[in-house]
């Protein structure tokens, strides 16, 4: 058995974790909507057609946030053709995703599912064959009270309050040639500072968030965040990142290491928001909104030589992940709250079907994917202020990123519940990890629950057959004494330790 520590103080803070880091993202994208969340037909459907099987399991997963509409799919998207009745709306062709799209579902509906699901809504907006006007219009419609065309448009469809979406994003990936309407950066960055102002006029109250470089295998990457940042920084309040992470062909040993690029990538982007900011002599701090995070690398898109507009939704990257692809979202997880100083909104792409952590048959039943768990048990359990956690472990050695640490983890301290909890993953193939943390920097703790999630079969995955193949189990191989916890982490496995302070 191999050995490690982790140390950590009361007193020295990463910063708070903000509530919607536990976030998600649904785009009209293969079966996400239709046959996913929304399905009239279906035995669970309630009154307006949404699965209610689906929502107990967004319910249980717990997402603060949900991003809507998009994605690539937004960047055509005309948000008019998706209110009002929906006998009057329009079809149109998705050309990103071959598609006609009915509009059935829209803003409205949306806005309505998140109530119900108990998610703050987060909305795109069109910056690619659209731009002011349009922007300007929608916060409208969603945010101002009454006496307006837009906001007495919405009260007669039948929603007299306001939706209050205080969340923007001002486009999606659009430094990406396989954007429609993409733009050199600095005419996104005007387009992008020109809208803000408008829709901040509208609703002083809400928060912008820019299309910053994708990822960062980008060509335009650092550069195009740099130009825009400088084009709209006093406007804007995060800049949008994305990442997916992939298993490499040198096996579980590199998958594991993977993070560590994330990792990387986050602290790059801080930089230069930091850059901007000392050149524009600015008081003010940008944050980051990683509204698209996940592994994905089964399944890919297809190429698009003939176009062939399906009538109905098709099943599209609908990725099975295993119990190995959960352990690396774990690590994506710790990662998240590495920096939750910066990193202020996460949304796991996507919720349901497509590259998601929840899977529907069409007409019949929902179950969760391997995926599922880390995200259900940070999001349960990863709330209060990030701890400035120091590991103290054997290494091995990357191929392309050097010296990995096998235990990786984080402690988050929760005054408010009088918790401490600490999540922790052994990228160990062949040996089980004794723990070690001295918690005499934090307070007087006793073990509360200790959650694991190993399997001997890292291919293992849940499927309609198997719903439960996957899934965490209670453990009781962690205990307190005299101040220092001490565990057993099997070998490849994510735990969660959560801990109470002491009333003797």
């Amino acid at each position: 058995m191999i050995k490690a520590r982790m140390k950590f103080d009361r007193d020295f803070r990463i910063g708070a974790v903000d509530d919607r880091l536990y976030g998600s993202f649904i785009e009209h994208l293969g079966r996400q909507v239709y046959g996913g969340v929304y399905e009239p037909g279906h035995p669970s459907a309630d009154d307006m057609g949404f699965r209610t099987d689906v929502m107990d399991l967004v319910r249980k997963l717990g997402p603060t946030i949900i991003r809507y509409p998009g994605g690539n799919f937004v960047s055509a998207y005309n948000w008019e053709d998706g209110v009002g009745p929906v006998a009057d709306r329009p079809k149109r062709l998705d050309v990103v995703w071959d598609v006609v799209e009915t509009n059935e579902f829209g803003t409205n509906e949306f806005c309505e599912w998140t109530r119900r699901v108990g998610a703050q809504p987060m909305m795109a907006v069109n910056m690619g064959t659209r731009g002011l006007d349009a922007a300007r219009s929608i916060v409208e419609y969603c945010n101002h009270p009454s006496g307006s065309y837009w906001s007495d448009l919405r009260i007669s469809h039948g929603y007299k309050d306001p939706h209050n979406i205080k969340v923007w994003c001002l486009g999606n990936e659009m430094d990406g040639h396989h954007q429609m309407g993409h733009k050199p950066a600095d005419q996104y960055g005007i387009v992008a500072r020109e809208s803000g102002k408008l829709m901040k006029m509208v609703d002083p109250s809400i928060e912008l968030t820019i299309s910053g470089s994708a990822y960062w295998g980008m060509p335009s990457f650092p550069d195009w965040n740099i130009t825009i940042l400088e084009q709209a920084y006093e406007q804007i309040d995060m800049i949008s990142i994305h990442t997916y992470l992939q298993k490499p062909v040198e096996g579980t040993a590199e998958y594991m290491a993977r993070p560590l690029l994330m990792d990387s990538f986050i602290s790059t982007v801080v930089s230069i928001c930091d850059v901007v900011k000392a050149k524009h002599r600015s008081r003010k701090p940008l944050y980051i909104s990683l509204d698209e995070w996940n592994v994905w690398w089964r399944e890919r898109e297809p190429e698009k030589n003939v176009r062939s507009f399906h009538t109905t939704p098709q099943p599209y990257l609908e990725e099975v992940y295993s119990f190995e692809d959960a352990v690396v979202v774990g690590l994506m997880i710790i990662t998240l709250l590495k920096h939750a100083d910066r990193v202020k909104i996460a949304c796991f792409s996507e919720l349901v079907n497509t590259i998601a952590c929840i899977t529907t048959r069409t007409g019949g039943p929902v179950w969760p994917q391997a995926t599922y768990y880390p995200l259900m048990l940070a999001s349960k359990y990863g709330r209060g202020v990030a701890l400035n956690t120091l590991i103290d472990s054997p290494v091995y050695e990357s191929k392309d990123l050097g010296p990995v640490t096998l235990l990786d983890g984080i402690a988050i301290l929760d005054d408010e519940h009088d918790a401490l909890t600490i999540f922790a993953v052994n990228r160990s193939q062949e040996d089980d990890l004794a723990l070690e943390c001295d918690l005499r920097g934090v307070g007087d703790y006793k073990v509360d629950e200790q959650w694991l999630l190993a399997h001997e079969d890292w291919d293992a995955s849940n499927t309609e057959a198997r719903p439960d193949n996957v899934v965490p189990r209670r453990a009781a191989a962690a205990s307190i004494d005299d101040g220092k916890l001490t565990a057993v982490l099997p070998k490849l496995s994510y735990s969660v330790l959560r801990m109470k302070k002491s009333r003797e």
